[in-house]
């Protein structure tokens, strides 16, 4: 029985060549194992092609059988070649259904992959993107990045945000950091806080180069249509990534958003074995508020129950972080609706 086939081809093992040797001279497999001097369950894998065909076998068999032993090193040579050509073949049309799954078309239109209409050059292209031999690879944690599971190559959320996670890889490599040091990123908060009163197009590029200080790589990504997150971190070798949504956002949100972040590798999340849950993620949430306002002196703001605009923005200079922040702070406490405050809230542009 053949074990090696594909639509393309089937790899013959020697043995097929043996047994009908066997067979012309009416000899059994227990004879011809005693007269090889091998043992019958050695004969019996050779037969079926599930050890090699050696050289010193070879020679055995030109004076078992008279036929030369370069006949039948030729067709071991053959029948490895063809199983390899097999496996090839085969992985790759199970990438080929793989490679459906990917958005493709959303990738290449962001440059993360060559253009191509043929879905054996996607397969090859989605290979080198993701640096994996063959796609069925990235279920394995070790690749995806996707922290405490198993990744599941048929969700479609898993599917983006590998494709997401790899591209913050690619982009982080081009980011020169220090070694980890979550100490010092305590240390440089106030000057982290006073880049909330700048433009995005201007603090981006100095909150990047105070992360990486402390050994932080920060990636802004486009994200991709119907992915079901907005950030992620990650540790990658020797740096740690963050990997957060370019796009529009209320500055509030946006700092809130990174600050949880912060709260994350302060409180040891990164890396974790097993999912976070959803106390974990509820505890990173109040880290985070308490890290960009400071938890007693903003029970003292509110027990003065004085909301207004000046009030507020006076609070907000004394923190030293812009008024918007604590607005927002205010308004998930329920403190004030949604839309007051409003002249205090800013949108930002992330490139």
């Amino acid at each position: 029985m053949t074990k090696y086939r594909s639509k393309t081809y089937i790899a013959i093992p020697p043995g097929e060549s043996i047994k009908e040797q066997l067979e012309y001279r009416g000899m059994t497999q227990k004879e011809f194992a005693a007269r090889m001097n091998m043992s019958e369950k050695h004969i019996s894998h050779l037969l079926n092609g599930d050890v090699q065909l050696t050289p010193e076998t070879a020679v055995k068999l030109e004076m078992v059988l008279d036929i030369d032993a370069e006949f039948w090193n030729r067709l071991e040579a053959i029948y490895r070649e063809e199983i390899i050509k097999v496996n090839i073949e085969n992985s790759l049309e199970e990438d080929v259904r793989l490679a459906k799954r990917f958005p493709y078309k959303e990738m290449e239109s962001l440059g993360w992959v060559p253009s191509t209409t043929k879905i054996s050059e996607k397969v090859i292209n989605l290979r080198k993107f993701f640096e994996v031999i063959d796609l069925s690879l990235l279920d394995k944690e070790q690749i995806s990045c996707i922290e405490g599971k198993k990744p599941d190559l048929s969700d479609k959320n898993d599917l983006l945000l590998m494709v997401w996670i790899q591209e913050a890889k690619k982009k982080a490599r081009d980011i020169d950091t220090e070694p980890i040091n979550i100490r010092r990123l305590g240390n440089r908060l106030s000057e982290i806080k006073e880049l909330t009163f700048r433009e995005s197009d201007v603090f981006c590029g100095a909150i990047k180069s105070i992360l990486a200080d402390c050994g932080i790589a920060l990636v802004f990504l486009p994200l991709l249509k119907d992915a079901g997150f907005e950030n992620k971190t990650f540790l990658d070798g020797n740096k740690i990534v963050i990997a957060f949504g370019a796009g529009e956002y209320d500055a509030a949100y946006f700092w809130k958003k990174l600050f949880k972040e912060f709260a994350h590798l302060f409180l040891g999340d990164i890396g974790k074995l097993e999912n976070l849950s959803a106390e974990d993620d509820h505890e990173a949430d109040i880290f985070a508020g308490n890290l960009l306002v400071e938890r007693m002196s903003y029970d003292s703001f509110c027990k003065k129950k004085d909301f207004s605009e000046i009030s507020v923005v006076k609070y907000a200079q004394k923190l030293g972080i812009a008024p918007e922040i604590v607005a927002g702070r205010m308004q998930t406490d329920g403190l004030i609706e949604e839309g007051e405050l409003s002249n205090l809230k800013t949108k930002y542009n992330i490139a």
